[in-house]
């Protein structure tokens, strides 16, 4: 099964995964959780964007676009020195 958010770039290929609970661990918002066989999503729409769930991912079960979204406008108000809570995705979560 293949899944995809409208919310974020988020996409997960279940077929692929062995459970290995690297996304789960690395996840900075508990976006994965590891399952009786696979990996779980238990909060798709928490996804960041950050990526750290694909770069770990033994099998390419995870795929999201970094440097867009949450994660990005995150990086870039602290670069322009921005309060983080001024920083906007423009998403609806």
């Amino acid at each position: 099964m293949f899944n995809s958010y409208v919310t974020n770039t988020l996409r997960y290929d279940e077929k692929k995964c062995v459970n290995c609970g690297m996304c789960s661990a690395v996840c900075p918002h508990g976006v994965f959780a590891s399952g009786d066989n696979k990996a779980e999503l238990i909060k798709p729409q928490a996804c960041m964007e950050c990526a750290a769930c694909q770069l770990n991912c033994p099998t390419e079960a995870i795929n999201v676009d970094s440097g867009v979204g949450c994660a990005s406008a995150m990086i870039m108000a602290a670069l322009r020195g921005q309060k983080l809570e001024e920083a906007t995705c423009n998403c609806t979560s």
